[in-house]
């Protein structure tokens, strides 16, 4: 059954695999608490789905997490409807819990020239890893999007990418020239690899010709930031979040940021509206009576 819920993930709804993995595993959760309290996972009752929250919320489990385990409880009673085993979906009552939301964290420009400064170019792997940061800042991507990006999805001339996003839907991207020079300067060292089978054309690899991972994307970002004195609590994502965020301050429509960073609804792009207090004070002292 399990085997069949990740089938409908992929193909009915197009999930990345890191969100499948974590629907199916969730879902082993709820039914093992469901086999260990005699409950029939095909008839169960509004206070046994809640039953389960407060087991995973006495677990400590994080209440973004506890948001996503309820999606993937709800994704798996549709597959159920869906493949007639279930008339109606027992789970469509349950309510996840309520996520606040927080302005994401920001680098200034200084900060993210100082993590790149902090690379040394010596290392065989230090311009691939400048190529790796300039890639992410420039184009706003996901950590997953940059460890899976193709060189023949990379148009150097018409300076360009396409971005294969959440649900397999690609995007077209513009690539800044520094980017694409940081990428250059990377590609002779990446000639120089032996290359393992199913990885040509990916684009940034290790030292054995693989792929990367994205703890190696963290890691490496975490360990350059710490060297180049930037304090902030930082991850690949607050890239994406400076990238975005650096163009709404440089005047860009919202609706382009919105294409660009692949958001399915404009509302999850607005966020950026609310994190440059600077901007908004400057517009006040310049326009508003009360601010002369």
């Amino acid at each position: 059954m399990l085997k069949g819920f990740k089938r409908y993930l992929v193909l009915e709804k197009s999930y990345s695999p890191n969100t499948i993995e974590a629907y199916v595993r969730d879902v082993e959760k709820l039914l093992e608490f469901f086999e260990e309290t005699g409950v029939d996972y095909k008839t169960p009752k509004l206070d046994d789905f809640t039953a389960f929250l407060v087991e995973i919320g006495s677990m400590g489990i994080a209440v973004r997490s506890q948001a996503r385990i309820v999606s993937g409880i709800k994704q798996f009673y549709k597959f159920l409807v869906v493949e007639d085993i279930l008339k109606d979906s027992p789970a469509e009552l349950i309510e996840a819990p309520k996520i606040g939301r927080h302005l994401p964290t920001v680098l200034s420009v200084e900060e993210i020239d100082a993590i790149k400064g902090a690379i040394d170019l010596s290392k065989e792997e230090g311009h691939r890893n400048r190529a790796i940061i300039e890639t992410m800042y420039s184009c706003g991507l996901r950590v997953s999007e940059l460890v899976n990006l193709k060189i023949s999805n990379v148009f150097f001339d018409e300076q360009y990418i396409r971005v294969e996003g959440k649900g397999s839907k690609q995007r077209l991207v513009p690539i800044s020239e520094l980017a694409i020079k940081e990428i250059n300067n990377y590609l002779p060292w990446r000639r120089s690899l032996e290359i393992k089978p199913g990885n040509t054309d990916y684009l940034f690899l290790n030292r054995r010709g693989a792929k990367l991972t994205r703890q190696m994307v963290f890691i490496m970002l975490r360990k350059y930031a710490e060297e180049a004195g930037v304090k902030t609590e930082l991850s690949p994502h607050t890239l994406r979040h400076s990238f975005a965020t650096h163009l709404l301050e440089g005047g860009a429509n919202l609706r382009a940021i919105q294409q660009m960073l692949g958001h399915e609804s404009i509302l999850t792009t607005e966020i950026y509206t609310h994190i440059s207090m600077d901007t908004l004070r400057n517009t006040i002292a310049e326009f508003h009576p009360r601010g002369r």
